[in-house]
């Protein structure tokens, strides 16, 4: 026999119906707090910094971090990148989104990038050291630039 709860008007549902009824109104209410009828986030001003003519537009590039930064055997997080150094001189660059869930990755820490919301390690060459993460994290393009790591 199913568990019922009768509410105080005398209505009954099962748990069941219930918690399906929940289901449906969260992911309703996510899908409308994501939408919006701007491309720009609610927070954003209008940016009224007059433009800066540069140039040698070729030599703009997106710096992520200095190659002092970041420690041979281990890495840092930067933005939405973790740039590592697994041997002296050769940095690698990853998305700092797990591949399990979408989480973000918090730690480079004892040669391990590590995802705080299940316990997913990846290798300071992206690919995984312990689950549940499903695959490598997704490789993003860099270069050396002197003594900075840039966007590729």
């Amino acid at each position: 026999m199913p568990d019922i709860t009768p509410a105080p008007d005398g209505f009954r549902m099962d748990r069941r119906t219930a918690l399906a009824t929940t289901a449906v109104a969260a992911t309703a209410l996510t899908v409308a707090g994501c939408s919006s009828t701007s491309n720009q986030p609610a927070s954003a001003a209008p940016d009224t910094t007059p433009a800066k003519h540069d140039s040698n537009p070729a030599k703009k590039q997106d710096v992520l971090a200095n190659t002092g930064d970041v420690p041979v055997g281990g890495g840092v997080i930067t933005g939405d990148t973790v740039i590592t150094q697994p041997t002296a001189g050769s940095f690698e660059a990853f998305s700092s989104t797990c591949t399990h869930l979408g989480c973000k990755v918090n730690a480079v820490t004892d040669g391990l990038i590590k995802c705080p919301c299940h316990g997913s390690t990846f290798h300071l060459d992206g690919t995984v050291a312990s689950g549940p993460a499903p695959r490598a994290l997704d490789s993003k393009a860099i270069r050396v630039d002197g003594d900075q790591i840039v966007s590729a």
